[in-house]
């Protein structure tokens, strides 16, 4: 059979074009679907968004901070500003007490431990421009009052170096840096060996963190420190402090025992000419076998 051309083969119509429902929307819904302005499309140029409190605080360097030119006025107001319920104000006065403690520390002085305790309080703050506008107000106060913070016979230093080490411990970095920046100015500005007392009790803390924190410093101590002011803290006690930190779980605390042995190493040894026979023999008289022999490796290292 002849196939048909293609020219007589039926027409093919078209489908129709399927209606879309109509919906309607409410007028409440209408208002719901508009664009919200507080979103930005990719389309289109993102909308400016106000500045947050935080962005307006300045982080004045202590060598930018100037002296008052009416302290004896300012002196009084300073107690208020520091108790206000206005954060803003509150780190004004901070900023105030850091200019004190350089340039005017006698007025300062009286109400030292007063300023310590709202310190500590602003450093417990979750506001992380309130806490390290403290922690830097810390770092001056111990430049400038290093010895009678130790002195003090109220429980406020301990709980700001508590503080401190906490924030030097914790992820948020520019928080963790400015604690450490005064931990080292703590160290610098006071004696080591009523600071080593201070520093000794957190080598047990339970954080991790904070006990490795507290063996950097109490290394740093140790290294200031001659014969007679480790005989005075106890050499014994130097040394079973670096055998417990060298079996730390964190590098940082057995680096800081390696420091501690090195240097108790160095003041016992330093007129001796057998130097390995008589650390040897130390750290058997004092330690068990197993650390002894830790003890003595790693000042051969």
């Amino acid at each position: 059979m002849a196939l048909r051309p293609l020219d007589n083969a039926l027409p093919i119509t078209p489908e129709r074009p399927k209606k879309q429902a109509k919906i309607v929307i409410p007028a409440h819904k209408e208002k719901q679907q508009l664009p919200d302005l507080g979103v930005n499309d990719e389309n289109k140029a993102p909308l400016l968004q106000p500045s947050s409190a935080d962005a307006s605080i300045d982080y004045i360097s202590s060598e930018n901070l100037k002296a008052f030119q009416d302290p004896d006025v300012k002196i009084q107001g300073l107690v208020g500003g520091l108790e206000s319920k206005d954060w803003l104000k509150v780190c004004e006065s901070l900023n105030d007490v850091r200019r004190f403690a350089l340039y005017h520390s006698g007025l300062l002085l009286p109400i030292l431990d007063k300023v310590v305790s709202v310190m500590v309080k602003a450093i417990k703050n979750p506001r992380s421009a309130l806490c390290k506008t403290s922690i830097m107000a810390a770092a001056d106060i111990f430049k400038a009052f290093g010895e009678n913070l130790l002195d003090s016979t109220s429980d406020t230093f301990n709980q700001l170096l508590l503080q401190l080490l906490l924030k030097a411990s914790q992820d948020k970095k520019f928080v963790c840096e400015e604690a450490d920046r005064a931990l080292l100015a703590m160290v610098e500005a006071t004696a080591p060996l009523p600071l080593l007392h201070k520093l000794g009790s957190y080598v047990g803390h339970t954080n991790l963190r904070v006990r490795a924190k507290a063996a950097i410093y109490i290394s740093n101590c140790v290294s200031r420190m001659d014969l007679e002011s480790m005989e005075e803290f106890g050499l014994v006690a130097l040394i079973k402090i670096a055998s417990n930190l060298l079996n730390d779980k964190l590098p940082e605390a057995r680096e800081a025992a390696r420091g501690i042995a090195i240097s108790v190493f160095r003041a016992i040894t330093e007129n001796e000419e057998e130097k390995q026979e008589v650390w040897q023999s130390f750290c058997q008289s004092n330690l068990p076998a197993i650390h002894a022999q830790a003890m003595v490796k790693l000042v051969s290292s």
